[in-house]
């Protein structure tokens, strides 16, 4: 019988915390409190003290976060948006749905947004670069930070996957206008259903999420604005404000699964590696560990067969090849890296003896 390795467990993570976890729930839901509430308040003053921003705010999702970051940095109907064609859909969606367009660039070998071909995607149209930090590391974001002053460009940061890292020791999220978060499940730090979060050093900008998330409505309950409704729910927040406690322990352990995975994978020649731990400027927290794969598909197979998940990305296609409206965008390294990544398990419930045995099993196939 094979030894099971699922990609996401996410009943092992619930009942390692089940006790503190169900008083939790009780706690909240006896005292009625379910929007808008002091739980919502702390975790918010302790996730902008995590990231040392001046204002972090819950919402609903991650896309409703980078939807409002959008509309409150003043990105206008028809302006381009640059963003990096290695991204969830939801990244290409909100700037679609502010009614701005979505300008698609390549990633480097680092799968992160290359910065090297931000300029010569600018037009007069451009209104901000998008970069999106994905599987748990920060761009470089000095050279892009240089090039939206250049521009006189906004910065929305994309941060679903990267609570936690950082480039040249400042947190993902808090180089632009606004940073986004994700807190679906099996993010970094997952609620029990959807969450977001938008953070911000920028007083305007706070205020209006602020406003958006709630109907327009202000301090005093007064609609002074077109908004929605996305605000993060007062029991997820609860959630959220007990693990991000153990939070940086959780961190600590995906860098030592990464590190087992570099020791144990980096001599094979037909496998692409992510940077290790600790590399250059880069603090990575490895949300995915995203791999490039010789023979992908029979790679994937016999892991599957050995009781082992995997994940090939996004479904396996670049957000400019689905079928909305993207015929004449070309990306030939991007199209070249989904034909050969793969998301290999990366979880807190995983044991030194559960890595070791996907480590084998990738030296076994490639032996063969």
């Amino acid at each position: 019988m094979s030894h099971e390795v699922p990609f996401f467990n996410y009943s092992a993570l619930f009942k390692e915390k089940e006790t503190e976890l169900m008083a939790l729930i009780h706690d909240v839901l006896s005292r009625g409190a379910y929007i808008l509430q002091q739980d919502l308040v702390d975790f918010e003053a302790n996730l902008s003290k995590f990231l040392d921003v001046k204002h972090a705010i819950g919402v609903a999702d991650g896309t409703n976060a980078l939807k409002l970051s959008l509309w409150a940095a003043g990105i206008n109907p028809g302006d381009h948006v640059i963003v990096p064609g290695h991204t969830y859909v939801a990244s290409a969606a909100s700037i679609h749905y502010v009614g701005a367009h979505p300008i698609f660039v390549e990633c480097g070998a680092d799968h992160m947004i290359d910065e090297s071909v931000i300029e010569a995607a600018i037009t007069p149209k451009t209104s901000a670069i998008m970069p999106v930090q994905l599987n748990g590391r920060t761009s470089n974001m000095e050279a892009i930070c240089q090039i939206a002053e250049k521009h006189g460009l906004k910065i929305i940061e994309d941060s679903a996957q990267a609570l936690g890292s950082k480039f040249k020791g400042q947190s993902a999220g808090s180089f632009g206008s606004a940073g986004t978060f994700s807190f679906y499940p099996a993010k970094l730090l997952g609620c029990f259903g959807d969450g977001g979060a938008v953070i911000t050093n920028d007083d305007e900008v706070a205020k209006k999420v602020r406003l958006l998330r709630d109907h327009g409505r202000n301090e005093e309950g007064d609609v002074v604005d077109w908004g929605t409704n996305c605000r993060l729910d007062n029991l997820q927040a609860a959630v959220l404000d007990f693990k991000l406690k153990e939070f940086p322990q959780d961190i600590e352990r995906r860098r030592q699964i990464a590190q087992m995975y570099q020791d144990g994978l980096s001599a094979i020649d037909q496998l692409v590696l992510p940077p290790a731990p600790d590399q250059g400027d880069h603090f990575d927290v490895y949300q995915n560990y995203e791999i490039e794969a010789g023979r992908r598909d029979e790679l994937q197979q016999k892991l599957r067969d050995k009781g082992i998940g995997t994940i090939v990305q996004f479904g396996g296609k670049p957000v400019h090849k689905y079928p909305l409206g993207f015929k004449n965008t070309i990306l030939t390294k991007t199209e070249e890296l989904y034909t050969r990544m793969l998301l290999l398990p990366m979880h807190t419930a995983l044991s030194d003896q559960d890595v070791n045995y996907v480590i084998e099993q990738i030296e076994g196939f490639y032996k063969s």
